[in-house]
């Protein structure tokens, strides 16, 4: 520890007040018109626009070598690095190519800070703006519209990812540049993040255990928090949004204000919703929620240095649905329900050398958890978890072609019981792990790899009477493993791209899977876990192909993920105080499938798009039984419109998709097959600029026919309630 404080102390006893430069220049297209351009240095989150004339300037730019992005709406984005050193001014003109794929945006979650275009690992990117465009009523189910990501959901109040099959720990969330933990084992636990002040979500589908450690075997979300105002400038915005189905509402307020250093800006949302009405028309019991969220940040940036310190306050009051029965649009929450408290502190710090940068970056979570069952004023379960944890990663001077960084991570954390019912005992959990990666850069062709180690101890309390059945024997144990990863990108032509990754990822156990003896109220099962399992460790492949031209671009991922000594719960037939036993297991297991697609700019109608996709993934023992919780196969489907300007109305878009989800018959032995359904919405809006006041809104309708389905990822599935029918969904915004 005294090392990682002493790198903390140099990050801000070095003041970093080398020379300054500027740069500046014009954009053109290739007939030498000129072009309205963002220019953007993602290291600094510094940016300008271009004039009429085409021409920018960015001051005041420190010395070293920095990327440099070039964006405009419907021309390919440009990424050039550029050396500066000392006190100059540096002239560069950029051309750029006209293209209708939309502009890119610079991916955070992998750690060259590249374009996806750059990028060896393939990272699907959304943003946040576009996933309420699309109808979306929260964060969870408008993530599950990328392709290869479902959602495990107990009505609208929580969901959890799932990737290509995977979920619950074995996808790692990061928020505010830090890992999410919040006893992310249960079903019944959703994100705790609400989706205002989210800028935008990246997505990695597959083992990240190299960049991230435990837990990334599945993949990574990693939600970016909204940026601050440029320098000199003080917004104010406030929003919302209303849900017919639920009677729901949604309102948001932000500030944000900076300097030339000091930048600053908070924003607070509350949101309220009734219990949902399904497609036939009956209200589900207890669905309803409520939620507080203030989200803030602070950024001094002065020379090579950059400090950001954020917090995020969030408290969710959620109803756990248990039948169709009482009618009623009421608010107040019915027993049994939760009420969480998420707290998130991110503290980072960002150094800039010459040829060189240091990111240091420390998080301290606390999860407060209640769970309420006989009365409101007691809680039955109450868990706290406060985890510390930090990252370290040092970007080491460029060799030639050779970007490559070293890094430290890890994590303290700890768990502690002060209700009367026990899921899992109380206990400290420790991490450590050290890895490098590098990435080889040349004209067509990438090549990145990487190596790690990592170190887990785990040291539990006995819980209960050793006298009573459902004692809990303390436990001290301890995991590690090494893992790899290595993949390249080769530019067949200026059309065609190819991807091929290879990566190990593992898991270690968690403390539910090792440990629980005791009803889950959550699953309404008796859980009983298991203190030998074994690390889980994959080895998955990924092949991903992409055509693109100036109006059609397709794509085709295929994947193949081993893992051996797979965890997961099974029914043993026997039951206790009348609920059914399940026990952890474990045996190797395979998931493999893909996503395939298209999307097409007809020539001369700019304003239309037709997007279409195909989801596949099927998981299964190595012995030929099914694995539960794996998603349907999925068909989506989308026509959008989007103009720049049609009258008053500045950027106007409409958009109709069909999503058509089959039938899921590849169930594992206690589940039951789940019967397809197809689900119709549609949509519109647009901006409107009155002097300086800018509003937005929108109008979309999510399953328009009112079809009544059950997902096969609901965890109402076993009591076949469905899922909520038609909402009519508005929402407003304005920006001073």
């Amino acid at each position: 520890m005294k090392y990682i404080f002493l790198l903390l102390a140099a990050v801000f006893v070095i003041p970093g007040i080398q020379g300054q430069n500027n740069l500046s220049g014009t954009v053109t297209n290739f007939n030498g018109d000129p072009i309205l351009a963002t220019m953007y240095l993602p290291q600094f989150e510094k940016g300008t626009v271009t004039d009429e004339n085409g021409t920018y300037q960015l001051l005041q730019i420190p010395d070293g070598t920095y990327t440099v992005i070039v964006s405009s709406l419907g021309f390919e984005t440009l990424s050039v690095r550029i050396y500066f050193d000392g006190n100059t001014s540096v002239q560069k003109d950029f051309m750029m190519k006209e293209s209708v794929v939309e502009m890119e945006e610079v991916i955070i979650s992998t750690p060259f800070h590249q374009l996806q275009s750059d990028n060896v690992m393939k990272v699907e990117r959304v943003t946040t703006q576009n996933l309420t465009k699309s109808g979306a009523i929260n964060l969870s189910e408008g993530i599950a519209n990328i392709a290869g990501v479902s959602t495990i959901s107990t009505g609208n109040s929580i969901g959890k990812p799932v990737i290509r099959g995977l979920s619950a720990n074995r996808v790692l969330t990061y928020t505010q540049g830090v890992r999410l933990e919040n006893q992310q084992f249960g079903d019944e636990h959703g994100l705790g993040i609400n989706g205002e002040g989210i800028e935008s979500v990246e997505v990695i589908k597959g083992p990240a255990s190299l960049l991230y450690g435990s837990d990334a075997l599945g993949g990574v979300l990693y939600l970016n928090p909204e940026g601050f105002s440029k320098a000199g400038e003080t917004l104010v915005s406030a929003g919302g949004a209303y849900f017919s189905n639920t009677e729901g509402y949604n309102t948001s307020i932000a500030l944000k204000t900076s300097g030339e250093k000091l930048k600053f800006m908070a924003r607070g949302t509350h949101n309220s919703f009734a219990d949902y009405k399904t497609g036939s028309g009956q209200r589900l019991t207890n669905s309803r929620s409520n939620e507080y969220d203030l989200k803030t940040g602070i950024r001094y940036q002065f020379g090579k240095w950059k400090s950001t310190l954020r917090y995020n306050l969030n408290r969710s009051n959620i109803g756990l649905p248990e039948e169709i029965g009482l009618q009623s649009t009421n608010r107040e929450l019915l027993l049994p329900f939760q009420e969480i408290d998420n707290h998130i502190i991110s503290f980072e710090n960002n150094l800039f050398f010459s040829n060189s940068s240091l990111n240091v970056t420390m998080g301290y979570l606390l999860n407060d958890r209640k769970e309420f069952e006989e009365t409101k004023e007691e809680a039955a379960l109450y868990m706290k978890l406060k985890t510390f944890n930090y990252d370290v990663k040092y970007h080491m001077p460029q060799m030639g072609d050779f970007e490559t960084i070293v890094g430290v991570q890890g994590l303290f954390q700890k768990n502690e019981n002060f209700g009367e019912e026990l899921l899992i005992p109380n206990a400290t959990i420790t991490d450590f792990g050290i890895f490098t990666t590098t990435h080889y850069h040349l004209e067509r062709f990438d090549l990145q790899g990487g190596l790690r180690y990592d170190f887990r101890s785990i040291q539990a309390d006995a819980a209960r009477n050793p006298l009573d059945s459902d004692y809990i024997a303390a436990l001290d144990r301890d995991f590690n493993s090494f893992n790899a990863a290595l993949g390249g990108k080769y530019d067949i032509s200026d059309k065609w791209t190819a991807r091929l990754n290879f990566a190990s990822g593992f898991r270690a156990p968690n403390l539910s899977e090792l440990l629980s003896n005791g009803i889950h109220e959550g699953t309404n099962r008796y859980e009983i876990g298991n203190r030998n399992l074994k690390n889980e460790q994959n080895f998955q492949s990924d092949l991903v192909l992409e055509y693109r031209s100036e109006h059609f671009e397709a794509f085709a991922n295929g994947f193949y993920n081993p893992i051996s000594n797979y965890i997961f719960i099974q029914p043993t037939g026997e039951s206790i105080d009348q609920e059914p036993v399940f026990t952890y297991q474990q045996f190797d297991a395979r998931l493999y499938g893909g996503e395939i697609g298209f999307h097409w700019h007809p020539h001369p109608l700019d304003w239309l798009h037709l997007e279409s996709s195909f989801e596949t993934v099927t998981g299964e023992l190595t012995s030929g039984e099914n694995l539960p919780l794996i998603p349907a196969n999925q068909f989506k489907n989308t026509l959008r419109f989007e103009w720049k300007e049609l009258g008053v109305f500045k950027n106007p878009y409409g958009f109709i998709t069909l999503q058509n989800t089959l039938d899921q018959n590849r169930n594992a032995v206690f589940e039951t097959e789940t019967k397809g359904y197809d689900l119709l919405s549609l949509g519109f809006g647009s901006s409107n600029v009155l002097e300086s006041v800018k509003i937005n809104w929108g109008l979309s309708i999510t399953n328009l026919t009112d079809e009544t389905y059950i997902p096969h990822l609901s965890r109402l599935k076993v009591d076949e309630i469905p899922n909520p029918g038609r909402s009519i969904n508005l929402n407003l915004s304005v920006e001073l």
